[in-house]
């Protein structure tokens, strides 16, 4: 298996886009996972929906200048995941949120990119918990079938918060949706004081996987404190013949503590860190 590495554009929000397009070059990376959160990245669904096939060929023309690919897509529509979240009890939200994947689908796909990562949903509390299941599994076979039509693989990721914050719930969200797979980031369940054993079950099924330290009680970390097992991990994908991106995902946000690290260095560290696991 050859690495492929790829760098979230949000790991370094406060550069403008084209400077973030050139210090990959630097570091030597050659696909970027776009990140498209409403209000709180470089595009927002917003800006894009109006004319996603514009927006694309912008961006498309600027990745080309940098010798960049797109990795991924990665959709948030709402400032924050309770907001505007797929499995929405407002009917009109979850209208207007396929609206908005439509849009985002096709921005994907004319960028070049084949990956589309989505958030499951959340615990809306005054709903009953069958309901918002229910609601998280009718959107997401929804924007599975969408992004399949349009040539896409669809992924979600389970994440602190979600309505998947654990291993096992992810997969029998899994079972629910035929077809869907995995952005799979350990961080989220290291942070819970989960074991790496616990998440393995989860490799088979990520079409895309986000990398950063991690450990118990720190969403992320620094590689010196980091206890997720990266080398278990890419061993485990060389042998399913893992076709997918490492992104390297250092974020810089006001959250859980993920505005404290040397985002570059770390980044550095990591991919390192990943491209010797198979020399040895």
């Amino acid at each position: 298996m050859k690495l492929k590495f790829s760098c979230a554009d949000f790991t370094f929000p406060l550069l403008p886009h084209e400077k973030v397009l050139a210090l990959l070059n630097l570091l030597e990376i050659e696909a970027v996972d776009i990140g498209v959160f409403e209000e709180r990245s470089h595009h927002w669904p917003s800006q894009i929906v109006p004319s996603p096939a514009k927006s694309a060929k912008r961006l498309k023309s600027q990745l080309e200048q940098r010798d960049l690919v797109a990795a991924d897509v990665f959709l948030q529509t709402g400032p924050e995941p309770p907001i505007a979240a797929v499995n929405d009890p407002d009917k009109a939200i979850r209208a207007k949120n396929r609206d908005i994947f439509k849009a985002i689908t096709e921005y994907c796909c004319e960028l070049g990119c084949q990956h589309l990562t989505g958030l499951p949903g959340v615990i809306h509390q005054n709903t009953a918990a069958a309901r918002n299941w229910e609601l998280a599994v009718e959107e997401t076979r929804w924007r599975l079938e969408w992004a399949r039509n349009c040539g896409a693989v669809y992924a979600v990721e389970a994440h602190v918060g979600s309505i998947l914050p654990d291993p096992e719930s992810a997969l029998k969200f899994l079972s629910a949706a035929p077809g869907l797979t995995l952005t799979l980031d350990y961080g989220h369940f290291a942070y819970q004081g989960m074991s790496d054993e616990r998440v393995h079950p989860l490799l088979p099924h990520a079409s895309h996987f986000h990398a950063r330290g991690g450990c118990k009680g720190m969403l992320q970390a620094t590689m010196s404190d980091n206890c997720i097992d990266f080398d278990y991990i890419v061993k485990a994908f060389a042998e399913q013949n893992y076709e997918g991106y490492f992104c390297l995902e250092y974020v810089w946000v006001d959250w859980e503590g993920c505005n404290r690290t040397d985002n570059i260095s770390e980044t550095l560290l990591l991919k390192s860190k990943l491209a010797s696991v198979l020399k040895t």
